[in-house]
């Protein structure tokens, strides 16, 4: 919090902290492998068509 000198950045990055964490995040000690694995990539692939 020391880093941020106003309370607009901190929101700002707090908002784009949590839609990233909510993207990726696919907790992985509550699925199997190849699941984990099936819904990494499928994450990995929508954020690459996102950004090119």
């Amino acid at each position: 919090m020391q880093r941020f000198r106003r309370m607009k950045s901190i929101q700002k990055f707090a908002s784009v902290h949590a839609s990233f964490h909510n993207h990726f995040s696919q907790e992985r000690h509550l699925v199997d492998r190849q699941t984990y694995k099936l819904r990494r990539s499928a994450a990995l692939a929508e954020w690459q068509s996102l950004v090119a």
